[in-house]
């Protein structure tokens, strides 16, 4: 991300930016149909799209598909409105012998240059790899994490 137009980016939230990747999993544009009656956009939009960021690395890990088993913890810290750029990034934090345990941080781009950050949630989910008939089944790209 090129951060030299960014006017707002707290120094904690740049920190906690670095410890995931560098271009996020997905970004989405929050429109109107998604707000709740005080014209913020829906936890459960935010949370979707959180699990569908969150699938993505785990499959990237383990190298074959995944379903989600659980979501520990969503802290949702600041509203998303109308209009902002959502982006998830993701990190591996732990692999198991078919699960996989991710951790999401979502960030708010603000503005019409889209040059205010702010964080609005973090969380973490844990996956599982299955095969063809759906049933778990053991990492391939155990080694990637």
């Amino acid at each position: 991300m090129e951060l030299d137009n960014i006017k707002y980016f707290p120094p904690e939230l740049c920190e906690e930016m670095t410890k995931f990747s560098r271009e996020p999993m997905i970004r989405a544009v929050m429109l109107p149909k998604a707000t709740n009656a005080l014209g913020f956009i829906f936890g459960g939009v935010i949370l979707s799209e959180f699990d569908l960021a969150a699938s993505e690395e785990a499959m990237a890990v383990a190298g074959r598909r995944v379903v989600t088993k659980l979501i520990k913890e969503v802290d949702f810290v600041a509203p998303v409105q109308v209009g902002d750029w959502v982006s998830y990034y993701a990190r591996t934090l732990s692999t198991g012998r078919t699960s996989v345990t991710v951790e999401v941080l979502v960030v708010a781009h603000r503005g019409v240059g889209r040059d205010r950050l702010y964080k609005v949630a973090r969380g973490e989910a844990v996956f599982v790899a299955v095969d063809d008939e759906g049933y778990p089944a053991p990492l391939l790209n155990a080694s990637k994490s």
